[in-house]
């Protein structure tokens, strides 16, 4: 059998079998991501999804939801999806580069980020967030890319 290219690892967890929401949504308390409310909702077998509402903590001054609270819901999945593909043990995660396209405002109620992996290698990993509004329309795409770092 060959290597196993990205798409062929939608058939394996990513993620320890062991990982729950509840450990994800606990480990931000105290933070940027629990003042955000951000929320993780969904850890699947390639992906993980959190949610943000859109409120006077994350809207500019025209009412719209702040470009960089987008970025923020970004790299916080992406961050965290990443290191968890890790042994916590050896390794952790940090963010190189992160860039968003905004492709459509949102007004009122919660966003829905959902990141998936395009590499996975031994010292870097990319992963894509895509944001939807309420009505599931795509509103932001973002591209994370991370430093895979050893434990001292």
């Amino acid at each position: 059998m060959g290597k196993l290219g990205i798409n062929d690892r939608q058939l394996f967890m990513i993620f320890p079998k062991n990982l729950t929401l509840a450990q994800l949504n606990n480990q931000s308390e105290g933070t940027m991501v629990s003042y955000l409310d951000i929320q993780f909702t969904e850890i699947g077998t390639d992906y993980l999804v959190a949610t943000m509402p859109v409120d006077h903590r994350t809207k500019q001054p025209l009412g719209l939801l702040h470009g960089g609270a987008n970025v923020v819901l970004a790299e916080t999945l992406g961050s965290v999806a990443a290191t968890y593909t890790l042994d916590l043990q050896k390794q952790y995660c940090v963010g190189l580069e992160i860039n968003a396209n905004h492709l459509k405002s949102v007004k009122d109620g919660r966003v829905k980020g959902v990141a998936k992996p395009i590499h996975m290698g031994k010292k870097t990993q990319v992963w894509e967030i895509k944001v939807y509004d309420s009505e599931e329309q795509l509103t932001c795409i973002s591209r994370i890319t991370l430093a895979v770092l050893d434990r001292k």
